[in-house]
């Protein structure tokens, strides 16, 4: 089936009336409010984009009994947030399960000797068994920050990750937390992630964002020389060693990075993030709760930046330097004159082979929107795209991006999703580790999205290269015209077989 699906409307909301259908009328009535076709309105975006209406509730409460695939706020907070702050220990305060899924999962590179002064791969758990729901883990959750610190000395402090039943039993993290950081001199964080609150781990991020506000801003005397051109990369997680190819582009336009958070961070670089002039925010719904804390404290500004390929890198790049003046904008110029070579010989290379390919993302709360362009730059196109747990104004966003006539879904069921990419059969779906296995089972080529496939970084002119190299590897591998279903292949006569 070849259809020009950017302006095929008609296909796509024939598709979520036959999906629905399938539903009881109120579980239908409640998901149509979530399922849309992107449309143009007279608005015209930055750069002179038409922006489309991604027009779809959002941040809503799943169906119970539906499979979606969300995470909760304890992912949130320690999975994103917390958990690649390298030189702290995160505990995950509740029974293993927890811990043990959350472990070092998502790739947050990191520099440092792990067991020493980094401790981002390994897994802290105060494993909760049935008589420490009864009584309480209290007394438990400080043993064992007293064996952290016996074990792991050089540590700078510690979280605890609260997991579903320590807000059932009314565990006081926060009593505790006092305790054992003025016995030890240090930063101990209380973190009420409780997986149940929210609808999603969104609600973590928040959580964890004021964590950070109100358990670290302030509490520790900070020495250190501020510059001009000081800037904190805020919300960047450092997959596959993305925030550093970010800090290469940054440094090299002339800025200073005094902060990486939460990816390769330190906590010594979340303490002095308000005496920076600019944060730079790459993952907005998780983060931006800080951004605008700092900005209303701290008189600090905020604003988005996206490295994924060069057309948005660039307009990112001049976007930062005109906020610094001339002589920051004059060596953005040479920075992305510098790397125009290489955008050409990216594009010679893979467009041939990518050119006219469509595209289905589902991602978290970032790349649906931050990657389009991305492909683009090779001649891809974007038939649909949702988030799972983004809110109202993360699609406002999208519109900038998206084609009148994009497929957007918003907490797709796992059943939607797969009739989506069945009915549509794009050439490349984009999503989680979920996902990937029954979508390649279709016969449709997969790439993971959360964690870049062990491959990366996306993020700058280098890691643009590398993504064409990924995304040319997964479309034109030559293992796709091999496949067929038995059902489908045709047999040899009975007779034929018998001579052989």
């Amino acid at each position: 089936m070849s259809l020009d699906y950017e302006n095929d409307s008609a296909l796509h909301e024939e598709l979520i009336t036959q999906v629905l259908s399938q539903y009881p009328h109120k579980a239908a009535k409640r998901r149509q409010k979530h399922l849309s076709v992107a449309t143009d309105r007279e608005e015209v975006g930055e750069e002179g984009l038409t922006i489309s209406e991604c027009d779809v509730k959002s941040n809503i409460k799943s169906i119970p009994g539906v499979m979606t695939i969300r995470g909760c706020a304890y992912a949130g907070s320690k999975g994103v947030v917390w958990g690649p702050v390298k030189d702290m220990v995160h505990v995950s305060h509740g029974p293993v399960g927890c811990g043990q899924y959350s472990w070092s999962q998502r790739r947050n590179y990191y520099v440092g000797t792990t067991g020493v002064d980094t401790f981002v791969t390994m897994q802290f758990t105060s494993d909760f068994q049935e008589k420490d729901i009864v009584f309480g883990g209290d007394k438990k959750l400080e043993k064992i920050i007293d064996e952290i610190e016996e074990l792991f000395p050089l540590n700078k402090g510690l979280t605890i990750q609260s997991e579903c039943p320590i807000g059932l039993i009314g565990d006081d993290i926060e009593a505790v937390s006092r305790k054992k950081a003025k016995e030890y001199e240090k930063t101990i964080v209380p973190v009420r992630c409780e997986g149940f609150r929210g609808v999603s781990q969104s609600l973590g991020h928040h959580i964890a964002n004021d964590a950070i506000r109100d358990w670290v801003f302030g509490k520790a005397e900070v020495e250190f020389e501020t510059g001009a051109y000081d800037v904190n990369v805020v919300g960047d997680y450092n997959i596959g060693g993305d925030a550093w190819a970010s800090r290469i582009l940054l440094e090299e336009i002339g800025l200073r990075v005094v902060g990486n958070w939460s990816g390769d961070a330190t906590l010594a670089e979340v303490e002095r993030a308000p005496k920076a002039k600019l944060n730079l925010i790459h993952c907005y719904r998780s983060m931006n709760y800080i951004c605008r804390h700092m900005e209303e404290k701290y008189g600090i500004p905020w604003m988005e930046y996206n490295f994924f390929g060069p057309s948005q890198i660039e307009a990112s790049l001049r976007k930062i330097a005109k906020h610094f003046g001339p002589a920051i904008e004059e060596r953005a110029e040479r920075v992305i004159a510098k790397y125009q070579p290489l955008v050409d010989d990216v594009v010679d290379k893979y467009w041939p082979r990518l050119q006219g390919k469509r595209v289905m993302l589902y991602v978290g709360g970032l790349r649906p929107r931050h990657v389009v362009t991305a492909y683009e730059d090779l001649g891809m196109q974007i038939v649909g795209t949702g988030y799972e747990f983004a809110h109202n104004d993360d699609y406002q966003r999208t519109g900038h991006y998206v084609k009148k006539g994009t497929l957007i879904y918003d907490d797709a069921t796992s059943y939607e999703l797969d009739k989506f990419i069945e009915r549509i059969r794009p050439d490349l779906v984009g999503s989680g580790i979920k996902e990937k296995y029954p979508v390649q089972k279709m016969g449709i080529p997969f790439r993971q999205m959360h964690s870049w496939d062990y491959s990366g970084p996306y993020h700058g002119y280098d890691g643009f290269a590398i993504f064409a190299r990924d995304m040319d590897l997964a479309i034109n591998n030559p293992v796709w015209d091999l496949y067929d279903a038995p059902w489908k292949k045709v047999r040899a006569p009975a007779a034929a077989v018998a001579a052989e």
